[in-house]
């Protein structure tokens, strides 16, 4: 395992070149340490298979600040100095902030300010009208971050993130690059082609994406709606795509415990359903979804790591994605990880942070 002190040192780089740095809004205090388990490394294809992180069940972040974004009030948890280079991480479904949360300390005492916000939805943000459409589609989210980016004074920063937090991030960066000094995405480019999605995939990839096909059924929003149905179809998803990670009940609860939110089954029953073109997103996103249709480049520097044990990674070591990074670049995969990247491999995450900032 490497410590947050060594960390460092392995690393062998400061922070203060080439990333953004914000102002603004005042600084939380990083907390006490966080106790994790070892991480995979980041390495490259054909390196000997790496050890899943153990979960960190007592490990939280010190609390959650809530701060009026767009059209969200946003939860957010904030470690590291308040005028320390930015990094926003976002995480996935069926996720919250927790994914961070070993993440989050390691570039905190690398000096960085992290800022690590519930997605709509979850957690604590909530909708501050009872008018708005819960409206999940791609780009409505990817401004929540810009909205959120505002709210916060800050004008430039790393954003890293995987499964959804990938593809907002991934869109932000294509869309506003002069808001995104540097991009960390887990599975690649991840912005979805809505029209691509309406054709069949090989079965075993369809397989895995079971869960969406489920909530396009009123049965699937159903379950979504029922707390005990929703915590054991969750949990079914994290044993299913983290095969290899040994994470504990404590761990699982921790983070079931943001899927309480009263619009949480509307939000994630609407993603999905808008991915397969079963629910329509708002007018006032088309001009956006007409640009990510054209599959736009990004041209921040950008670190892109594979999860090998991960059942969406694509073959090819990254090759599928690779003509759409066209800035500084560089590709990891991670041995014996799964989905849940940051939480599973928080050392090689938070190193692919300080790295891509460096390119």
């Amino acid at each position: 395992m490497i410590s947050r002190r060594s960390f460092g040192k392995a690393l062998g780089v400061g922070v203060g070149v080439g990333v953004g740095v914000g102002v603004g809004a005042g600084a939380a205090a990083a907390g006490p340490a966080v106790p994790h388990g070892t991480a995979a490394a980041a390495t490259a294809p054909g390196a000997p298979p790496a050890t899943a992180a153990a979960p960190g069940a007592a490990a939280s972040f010190p609390r959650i600040k809530q701060i009026k974004a767009g059209v969200l009030d946003v939860g957010y948890a904030e470690l590291g100095p308040a005028h320390g280079p930015v990094v926003i991480c976002l995480h996935g479904w069926p996720y919250d902030i927790h994914s961070y949360v070993d993440v989050a300390p390691l570039l905190a005492e690398r000096g960085y300010r992290v800022i690590v916000p519930y997605l709509r939805g979850h957690g604590t943000t909530r909708f501050l009208s009872d008018r708005t459409l819960r409206n999940a589609q791609q780009s409505a989210i990817a401004m929540d971050v810009i909205a959120l980016m505002d709210a916060l004074k800050i004008h430039r920063a790393v954003l890293a993130g995987f499964d959804w937090g990938s593809r907002t991030a991934d869109i932000v960066a294509a869309l506003r690059p002069e808001r995104c000094t540097a991009l960390v995405s887990v599975s690649g480019y991840l912005v979805t082609d809505r029209e691509a999605n309406l054709k069949p995939l090989a079965p075993k990839a369809e397989l895995a994406w079971w869960y969406q096909y489920y909530f396009a059924t009123e049965r699937g929003r159903l379950a979504m709606e029922d707390k005990t149905l929703r915590h054991d179809l969750t949990r079914l998803v994290w044993d299913t795509v983290s095969p290899t990670w040994d994470f504990d009940d404590a761990t699982f609860e921790r983070t079931a415990a943001a899927f309480d939110n009263p619009d949480y089954a509307a939000v994630v029953v609407h993603n999905y359903r808008w991915r397969l073109s079963l629910a329509d997103g708002e007018r006032r996103y088309d001009g956006l979804e007409k640009r990510l249709a054209a599959r736009p480049a990004i041209a921040v520097p950008a670190v892109t790591l594979d999860a090998e044990r991960d059942p969406f990674t694509a073959p090819g070591g990254g090759t599928s994605y690779r003509d759409r990074f066209t800035g500084p670049y560089e590709h990891r995969t991670l041995p014996g990880i799964g989905h849940n990247v940051p939480q599973e491999a928080p050392e090689a995450f938070a190193r692919a942070v300080v790295d891509a900032g460096h390119l």
